[in-house]
């Protein structure tokens, strides 16, 4: 039998989990998280082999205190709407498991089973999508401008914000859109933000 706490702070998700995982004859709900600082006591007072955590929790921390508290507890991220530098982080981490919440439940339960063996369970479409996203090519700067830009700032309201000049600027928004392969600021920002960038 294989022992799962599941990490989601909305209730309609969470019970949602809950009865499609045990309605799988090997796999038992044992414990539940609403809030990041629950999982490792919940995962230490159950015994879980499988944490399954909701990246909004947030995720990347989780993980992380998971296995330097809990090693023996596998974690198999979920997302409602993964991008592929969220799947890279997640994967370069601790984490042995990547999805999205559309999964069918029967996919959902294999890639359970599989983290709970020590197997990565990663959806083929996130794992191609992250292996097509190059690593960030921004400098912190850069990523300063881009996130301005990408509320809507003109480039005066970015210089002033940053305190550079507006020519400092707009040769910043050139190279992001040359490194980046945009048409534009808005396609920049698209782009940084699909690769987990932003």
């Amino acid at each position: 039998m294989i022992r799962i706490l599941i990490a989601e702070h909305l209730p309609l998700v969470r019970r949602g989990l809950h009865a499609t995982l045990g309605a799988e004859p090997d796999l038992r709900v044992v414990a539940e998280a609403v809030r990041a600082e629950e999982v490792v006591r919940a995962a230490l007072s159950s015994e879980a082999d499988v944490a399954v955590v909701d990246l909004d929790l947030p995720g990347p921390a989780v993980t992380g205190a998971l296995a330097e508290h809990v090693p023996r507890c596998g974690v198999l991220i979920l997302s409602a709407t993964p991008n592929p530098g969220q799947v890279r982080e997640a994967l370069a981490g601790p984490a042995l498991g990547f999805m999205s919440l559309c999964v069918p439940p029967e996919r959902l339960a294999e890639g359970v089973r599989q983290v709970a063996a020590g197997r990565q369970a990663i959806e083929a479409e996130l794992a191609v999508a992250a292996l097509q996203c190059a690593s960030n090519p921004l400098t912190r700067r850069e990523l300063d401008v881009l996130r301005i830009a990408a509320g809507g700032a003109r480039s005066t309201e970015i210089a002033d914000e940053l305190f550079l000049s507006v020519g400092t600027v707009r040769n910043h928004l050139s190279r992001i859109m040359c490194k980046t392969g945009a048409r534009n600021r808005l396609d920049a920002v698209r782009i940084a933000s699909d690769c987990g960038w932003l």
